[in-house]
């Protein structure tokens, strides 16, 4: 069974070419996801301040987490979803 070759070229910045696949640019793009990823990292570390100041104050966090939930839906798909829940908890005698 013959191995398959890769052709490689080298640079002077220590990243390679190997089959079309340039390492400069695909280094570039590695790094760039580790930024955002750190970024990411660093928002989660926020948001969870936020809701932990809002619960030392009082509010309930389930609440606002379910409310944020809410205003991300368009008002006219939100009332409509809201009507079916009206709907059914009215058919099991919730309401």
């Amino acid at each position: 069974m013959a191995e398959a070759q890769l052709k490689s070229v080298g640079s002077d910045d220590g990243t390679r070419e190997v089959d079309g696949v340039t390492g400069k640019r695909l280094k570039a793009f590695i790094e760039r996801l580790e930024r955002l990823e750190e970024e990411k990292t660093a928002l989660a570390e926020d948001i969870k301040d936020v809701y932990a100041e809002s619960k030392a104050v009082g509010f309930d966090t389930k609440t606002i987490r379910k409310i944020i939930r809410m205003r991300k839906v368009a008002l006219d798909k939100r009332r409509e979803e809201e009507m079916l829940l009206e709907t059914y908890k009215a058919a099991l005698g919730m309401e």
